[in-house]
């Protein structure tokens, strides 16, 4: 499928989804619906990991300001909406890599990827309050990823902030040099791509499923998906197998 805004590949077990709008990829409706196309291809293409990475100076400067106008806004939202839906319909684990700037709406794509690589010069934050708007899914996802208190912070204040403090809040897993950043976020993700891509989707699904239920309902969710899902894989036959003769594992992805 050809893009006007998106750049995607398949290699190695890396799905990727490049945004490419220059000069700072500002999200359009016309570029969301074409992200929403690009994550139901991810999901049924082969592969262990999903990664969203962006060519140009910025990952993504947000929404389109133009599209919250009155005669836009809801069409804008309802779109917005869909992305996300489609992202978290994703069964394989989505990463994010951020060598510039992630602002707004860009942000909230980061905010939704279940893993967080950016540079050392990148720079994260929901400024939306600062224009009189508030950022939707930040709303529902940051205070399920930090504190209330540092939650609110961020949303209530607009602040950017940098790299080490998104380290330190728990929302960044590897801050890499700005130079040879696409090598090192390759090599970052080699110690996931080596494991079986089945087991992978299975353990996103299994860490998801408990979330938001009581210890009881949750192992409950959690132990279903081991037994009449996980142990039904070959790739769980075989890393055992693997395991007990003492050789590495040739997964199938089955």
């Amino acid at each position: 499928m050809s893009y006007e805004f998106l750049k995607t590949s398949n290699a190695n077990g890396l799905i990727r989804i490049t945004l490419n709008r220059p000069p700072v990829n500002v999200l359009t409706i016309d570029m969301m619906e074409e992200l929403i196309k690009a994550f139901q291809w991810a999901q049924e293409e082969p592969g262990s990991l999903v990664l969203i990475d962006a060519e140009n100076k910025a990952f993504c400067a947000g929404v389109d300001v133009a599209d919250h106008t009155a005669d836009k806004v809801e069409l804008m939202i309802d779109v917005f909406d869909r992305l996300f839906m489609a992202m978290d319909a994703v069964e394989k684990p989505l990463v994010a890599a951020v060598k510039g700037v992630a602002l707004g709406g860009g942000y909230e794509i980061v905010l939704f990827c279940d893993l967080v690589i950016v540079s050392e010069k990148a720079k994260l934050g929901q400024p939306e309050i600062a224009v009189g708007v508030f950022p939707p899914v930040a709303c529902y996802k940051l205070p399920r990823l930090v504190s209330w208190p540092r939650a609110m912070e961020l949303l209530l204040s607009g602040d950017a902030f940098d790299a080490v403090t998104g380290e330190k809040l728990g929302l960044v897993n590897k801050i890499l040099p700005v130079e040879d950043f696409d090598a090192g976020v390759e090599d970052y993700l080699k110690k996931f791509l080596n494991k079986s891509p089945i087991v992978l989707a299975l353990t996103k699904k299994a860490a998801m499923a408990g979330q938001g239920k009581d210890l009881s309902a949750g192992l409950k969710a959690i132990d279903d998906i081991y037994l009449r899902e996980l142990m039904h894989t070959e790739d769980a036959v075989e890393g055992l197998q693997a395991f007990m003769e003492k050789r590495p594992p040739k997964w199938r992805g089955k």
